[in-house]
């Protein structure tokens, strides 16, 4: 083979393969989709993220099927998600304290949040509300914050294990007030509320999704939400702002993303989908249901909370020293 030859079917061959991802991308989606999800199946994020893939299916026009790979406060899926091929079939529903939380506080070299993802974009808030059993004697969060410092050795709090978003929730209270509360961990929430509502614990934050219900029947009292405007679900429920903790605002979130260097197409593909969800009024309507509040923003916004909670929560773990066991 002739040195001229050898170039030629070398630039002839760079070319061929360079149309290789183009042309993958101008199919896609063209085999069913993956959507790994951190968390076991039940919980809300599962729920919400098999909601979710039966409609960004429909809209892709191929099966999403959720894969529920949990660990490490949702870590082992989002590690799986960062380092998959970037061909846009393995995708992440990944939850908020996943990217801001979990990561600073398990000390975790699997991935950086804020530089490992292509970010789709946001597909729903959530809030939590701070509740108290029904034998505690307070009505509001400033009697709480009194009734903490009146009895140091007796409020405390559950969660569903160190790091999570309604142990950090509470540990921002514990900040803004400097209130003494007792943290005692759970695997999991269902445990953690049982002895609320047994009067084990004082009080806990929780999704108002799985909190409603013990709300309505007056197993627990619900003193504020965490968001900055009042929960749709919950109109009466005052927020943590207007019960007399200035800046506190927690919103939760679920997102879709991907690994890095996703096909531009591929990309662009996934997040005309992701509005059009996002669109759907049988969508819209069972994320209200259960206590949602649709929010499908595009990449640069999920991006600017990234980096803007990462930065809260790091500030609160490290002010209570807070570390994974």
């Amino acid at each position: 083979m002739t040195p001229f030859f050898r170039t030629r079917f070398g630039l002839a061959a760079a070319m061929l393969l360079a149309t290789v991802p183009a042309a993958h991308a101008n199919t896609y989606p063209d085999r069913p989709i993956r959507l790994l999800v951190g968390y076991a199946p039940g919980g809300p994020v599962d729920t919400t993220a098999r909601v979710f893939a039966k409609y960004l299916g429909e809209r892709l026009g191929q099966t999403v099927v959720v894969e529920n790979r949990a660990g490490a406060s949702g870590m082992i899926a989002s590690d799986a998600t960062a380092k998959t091929a970037p061909d846009g079939y393995v995708l992440g529903f990944a939850a908020s304290p996943t990217l801001t939380m979990s990561p600073q506080v398990q000390r975790s070299k699997l991935f950086d949040p804020r530089t490992d993802f292509s970010l789709i974009g946001l597909v729903v808030d959530y809030t939590n509300v701070l509740m108290v059993g029904p034998d505690v004697p307070v009505r509001n969060v400033q009697e709480l914050v009194s009734y903490s410092r009146q009895h140091p050795d007796k409020v405390s709090f559950g969660s569903a294990g160190v790091g999570a978003s309604n142990h950090l929730s509470a540990e921002l209270l514990k900040k803004e007030t400097r209130a003494p509360m007792l943290h005692v961990p759970y695997r999991g929430n269902a445990p953690a509320m049982l002895d609320m509502v047994g009067g084990k614990i004082t009080f806990m934050f929780d999704i108002t999704s799985t909190a409603i219900p013990y709300i309505q029947s007056g197993k627990a009292r619900p003193l504020a939400v965490t968001s900055r405007t009042r929960n749709a679900g919950m109109p009466e429920v005052p927020t943590m702002i207007e019960a007399g903790v200035p800046d506190y605002e927690v919103t939760g979130w679920y997102a879709l993303v991907g690994p890095l260097k996703l096909p531009a197409a591929v990309e662009d593909r996934l997040k005309a989908a992701l509005k059009e969800v996002g669109q759907d009024p049988q969508f819209r309507k069972s994320m209200t249901d259960g206590g949602y509040t649709l929010n499908v923003g595009d990449s640069a916004e999920l991006k600017r909370r990234i980096d803007r909670e990462y930065a809260l929560w790091g500030d609160v773990i490290k002010a209570a020293n807070i570390q994974a066991e």
